[in-house]
């Protein structure tokens, strides 16, 4: 599909990657531990083996699509080929909150604290998404007569793709493996986490909320996320603490108190735990649009 291995565009303001698309025959470029200051998407056409993706383990295999979000700490080891595609883009080239309204991936395909962060891909599938890639290539091609307003476009296409993709195997997934009070139970802590994560923050807050036993929630949490309660609430927290970072002006102070962090010192340290980075750090190599929307 691509003519050479390596596309890229380079911010010339700062010299740091824009947007970047490549080829790989191999696990080369992910069997080391990765934290990326930029979103990435890879397509797997050929091969299977283990992701480590935060602290968690995947197996995957061929038609599976990853969705990695900035400093999200990821690497992929196989015994065998690894063939497919990459796509890396930095907020400033690409911002997903912007787009939020129009692509809906945010907290679906990146920023996803409930699910796996991959998806299956029929053939059919695979090859419309590849079809978008090639696209992107060829624009790319054109250097001097490029549009990056037309590398966007596509990359929307992609994206709500991608994201449709997931919706439907989310639901088909839960409605498998779940009985109807499960179901349930699983969007009631959902709901109650979107709706308080703000001012409650232990695990006992939301087993009082669901009226359930604090034994019984963090068993079905584990269960069903492969995580415990405590970190459903960090992480849905810190998700929002990037969002506050890249689009407002506010102070890391003003950020922690609104997530309910009296000590600032205290949430730039469960921030940097989860993401190896500092609050102001993360704002300074992600990029910075006040007041953008």
């Amino acid at each position: 599909m691509l003519s050479q291995s390596v596309y890229t565009l380079v911010n010339q303001q700062n010299g740091n990657l824009s947007f970047k698309v490549f080829e790989f025959d191999n696990d080369s470029y992910f069997d080391h531990m990765q934290r990326n200051n930029y979103f990435t998407l890879i397509i797997i056409n050929a091969g299977e083996g283990l992701a480590k993706v935060d602290l968690t383990e995947y197996h995957f295999g061929e038609n599976t699509m990853f969705a990695f979000y900035p400093y999200q700490p990821f690497m992929l080891k196989t015994k065998g080929v690894l063939t497919g595609v990459c796509i890396q883009f930095h907020h400033d080239f690409f911002c997903i909150y912007r787009h939020h309204k129009e692509i809906a991936c945010n907290g679906i395909l990146f920023n996803n604290i409930y699910d796996e962060p991959f998806i299956q891909l029929e053939e059919s599938a695979r090859k419309s998404l590849l079809f978008n890639v090639s696209q992107i290539v060829d624009e790319l091609k054109r250097d001097e007569l490029r549009s990056d307003e037309v590398i966007v476009s596509y990359m929307k296409i992609l994206l709500v793709q991608a994201t449709r993709i997931k919706v439907a195997q989310q639901s088909i997934q839960e409605t498998d493996e779940l009985s109807g009070k499960q179901r349930l139970m699983i969007q009631n802590l959902r709901n109650a986490i979107e709706e308080n994560f703000r001012l409650k923050h232990s695990a006992s807050d939301y087993a009082d909320l669901l009226n359930v036993t604090p034994v019984a929630l963090t068993r079905m949490t584990k269960s069903h996320f492969n995580k415990t309660l405590s970190d459903l609430i960090t992480e849905r927290i810190i998700v929002e603490a990037k969002r506050e970072l890249y689009l407002t002006g506010k102070t890391v102070k003003a950020i922690a108190w609104e997530l309910g962090y009296e000590d600032e010192y205290y949430f730039s340290r469960v921030f940097k735990s989860k993401t190896d980075i500092s609050p102001q750090n993360y704002r300074e190599t992600i990029g910075f649009n006040r007041g953008a929307s």
